[in-house]
């Protein structure tokens, strides 16, 4: 049978290589064998003096064109191997012995039309070897809290649901835990979500991962070491690989350059930076005793102890042994006005000295003194109280400003909440909650004609321009225009030509919900208004009317509305538009400036700054008030107060900062109005405690010179009514008059 298999394996190297040229016999090279330990003679000669030869190496096979080639050669010396081997596996197909598996049967196959071998089907039986029999769940290794809100734990083989098993609580478990003694010895199986139990080799191997030791129990540490390569007759001289070596080993590969160069530019471009060079410089050490070099002072010396005087020792003079009437007055009086701490004794001898009783005081007291001890010497600055106070001029040299109540004028039960000057200075404007508008003189208080409206006056306001004549009273969603009476007839028909126009103008192209309504010729009269604007439905009251300082922009603020109550009125086309169409939080308050196109306008918290021309946000004031109340505008523009329910006032430099740049708490109650004088550098605030507070207020053209603002005079004359005190003050603009509206129903004028 040997014999036989080496002539086939004979033949089948004879089929694989064929050589050009005929081998040369082995006797011609002086026909040696080098044998094995394993071989005998008998199988070296199996060859029947057949060697095969080593096929020449084709120089083109390293080329591209050549792979396909080869693997078609090799593919046919496989299937020759396949040919020879079926043929050599013939003669052996007797034997019982060999045949491990089911004999297959050769059939004719369908696709090929060539003859192939079928093999029975194998029938697992019980006893088959098979890993995943015992585990239901086939999921597979996935976590297993995706199926955490579902009822089923997994499929089975057949792919139905294996439903979740029912687990008790925690009582259970223990009631579990003391009927069975081998609870303890099971483990909860994620992928069943049961308690499985652990058999005797999984705790021993538990057992031994908690002592750290081997968890294989067969396996010794301490075997022997085998040699295998070592020894004897065991040398190795071949490699362990006859493979030859791989064209890779020694050309270079492009894919490394590729990723080399990449680095490269990376580096060029600074977008890898090298690694710092190591620092050569050796380590410094510094003593941590030594004292380092300072340019301060050093510590003042610890107090020293007292040296002993010879009142002290053992054996004193006569001369400083205290008396009897000198111990009882030492004993009577208290330890800290003692003069001494101690009263002087004499011994004869050293030996003879007691223990010193005092020594543990002394010694505390000793430790307090080095504890209380001062470690620096400062120099103590005498500094006058009075020089810190800011030297701020005399009142008496800062006049004219008010100082005394001229007139009072009378307006009728309800709060006057408004009032207004004419431009000239010379008539006055009031409106109470009882709907009465009231024109008197400043100079006399006397009332010229009063008009009576539907509802509360919310405000009223002079139109700024002196080549016309008339105001604005605003109350519940109305502006009514009014022309004063008395006036010459050349200012009442330029008046009367401006509010109600021959020719109306153009209608704009986007209509708002605003309109205007002009009172018929006929029915004009001193006591109606000769113009009405009607502001949205649901616009509320109006709280303040500001005018444009060329009088031809006016601007309200209602009390609701889409857009924050927030309007501004063109006199000349009869066009009225919403600023914004947004606005966070509820305006308080708006006012123009008076030189620039800018827009003001207060929230609750906040002062923000529009530009109207280039409709944007400049900037936003952060008073850190709480509530504003109350607001006005330098007449050069630069500089902004803001009043508040806090009682806070403050003051900004819009050059400067959004902060403010100072801030006056004079009030001890909320602040209701502020007013700049037009023309005089004064400016009047008054509040809820019924007080009204005049201030300098002067503002230098350097820039570099902070504003003056000295507190002038405190003015009293209001009474305080349901907790409201002076509601709003106004300055006459030619003389520096006063005019303040109270909660008392009363207006009071105050001159200087």
């Amino acid at each position: 049978m040997a014999a036989q298999n080496k002539e086939a394996q004979a033949k089948k190297r004879k089929l694989v290589v064929e050589p050009e040229h005929d081998a040369e016999p082995l006797e011609s090279n002086g026909g040696l064998e080098m044998l094995s330990d394993e071989e005998e003679e008998s199988d070296a000669l199996s060859d029947d003096g057949n060697v095969d030869e080593f096929p020449e190496i084709n120089e083109e096979s390293d080329s591209d064109d050549s792979e396909g080639d080869t693997e078609d050669g090799d593919q046919s010396e496989d299937e020759g191997e396949d040919e020879d081997k079926d043929g050599s596996d013939e003669p052996d197909s007797d034997d019982p012995d060999l045949h491990i598996f089911p004999e297959p049967k050769t059939v004719i196959s369908d696709i090929t039309g060539r003859p192939k071998r079928v093999y029975p089907e194998i029938e697992p039986e019980y006893d088959s070897d098979s890993s995943t029999e015992d585990a239901p769940n086939r999921v597979g290794d996935i976590p297993m809290h995706w199926y955490d809100d579902l009822p089923h734990v997994g499929y089975d083989i057949n792919g139905k649901q294996v439903l979740r098993p029912a687990r008790g609580d925690e009582l259970d478990k223990f009631l579990q835990t003391v009927e069975d003694s081998s609870a303890w010895t099971a483990a909860f199986d994620k992928n069943t979500q049961t308690d499985k139990q652990l058999s005797a080799e999984e705790l021993d191997i538990i057992r031994r991962l908690y002592a750290n030791e081997v968890p294989d129990a067969s396996y010794d540490p301490y075997e022997p070491m085998v040699e295998w390569f070592t020894g004897k007759g065991k040398e190795e001289y071949m490699p362990l690989s006859a493979a030859p070596e791989p064209k890779r080993r020694w050309v270079p590969s492009k894919w490394e350059k590729q990723k080399v160069m990449k680095i490269v530019r990376a580096i060029r471009q600074g977008r890898i930076i090298p690694s710092k060079p190591k620092s050569t410089k050796k380590t410094e050490f510094y003593s941590i005793w030594s004292e380092p070099s300072s340019s301060h002072p050093p510590p003042l010396p610890a107090p020293k102890v007292q040296l002993p005087t010879n009142s002290e020792s053992y054996n004193p003079p006569e001369e400083y042994l205290p008396t009897d009437a000198e111990r009882q007055k030492w004993e009577a009086m208290d330890p800290e006005d003692r003069e001494k701490d101690y009263l002087p004794q004499k011994y004869s001898a050293l030996r003879l000295v007691p223990a010193y009783d005092c020594f543990i005081k002394e010694r505390f007291s000793r430790q307090l003194d080095l504890y209380l001890a001062p470690r620096i010497q400062r120099v103590k600055l005498n500094i006058d109280p009075n020089t810190l106070i800011p030297k701020l001029p005399s009142p008496n040299s800062l006049k004219p400003f008010p100082n005394y109540k001229s007139l009072t004028f009378k307006h009728g039960k309800g709060r006057v909440r408004c009032t207004s000057i004419s431009p000239d200075g010379a008539w006055v404007l009031s409106g109470d909650e009882q709907g009465v508008v009231s024109l008197w003189e400043v100079n006399v208080g006397r009332e010229v004609i009063r008009w009576q409206f539907e509802g509360k006056i919310g405000s009223l306001e002079w139109c700024s321009r002196t080549d016309v004549s008339y105001f604005v009273v605003g109350i519940e969603e109305k502006l009514h225009f009014l022309i004063p009476p008395n006036l010459p007839p050349a200012l009442l028909s330029l008046t009367q030509s401006l509010l109600a126009p021959a020719t109306l103008p153009v209608p704009p192209p986007n209509p708002t919900q605003v309109k205007w309504i002009t009172t018929p010729t006929d029915t004009w009269s001193v006591e109606t208004p000769i113009l009405t604007i009607h502001l949205p439905p649901s616009s509320g009251f109006p709280t303040q009317i500001t005018w444009h300082r060329r009088g031809d922009y006016l601007a309200t603020v209602s009390t609701g509305g889409p857009q924050g109550g927030v309007w501004i009125h063109q006199i000349t086309r009869r066009h009225s538009q919403a600023p914004f169409k947004k606005v966070r939080g509820a305006v308080q308050l708006v006012l123009f400036h008076p030189l620039k196109p800018h827009f003001f306008v207060a929230t609750q918290q906040y002062v923000r700054i529009y530009n109207l021309s280039e409709q944007k946000l400049l900037k936003t004031l952060t008073p850190g008030i709480k509530w504003i109340s109350s607001m006005d505008v330098h007449p050069s523009g630069d500089h902004l107060i803001v009043g508040g329910y806090d009682r806070k006032l403050c003051w900004f430099d819009l050059e400067l900062s959004d902060k403010p740049y100072k801030i006056l708490r004079y009030h001890t109650r909320a602040i209701r109005s502020l007013h700049f004088h037009p023309t005089y550098p004064l400016f009047a605030s008054s509040s809820d405690d019924g007080a009204i507070q005049i201030f300098h207020s002067r503002v230098f053209n350097d820039l570099m010179t902070d504003p003056l603002i000295v507190p002038l005079k405190i003015l009293r004359g209001h009474e305080v009514r349901d907790g409201l005190g002076v509601l709003q003050v106004k300055w006459c603009s030619r003389n520096p008059w006063l005019v303040s509206a109270g909660a008392d129903g009363s207006l009071a004028v105050w001159c200087s």
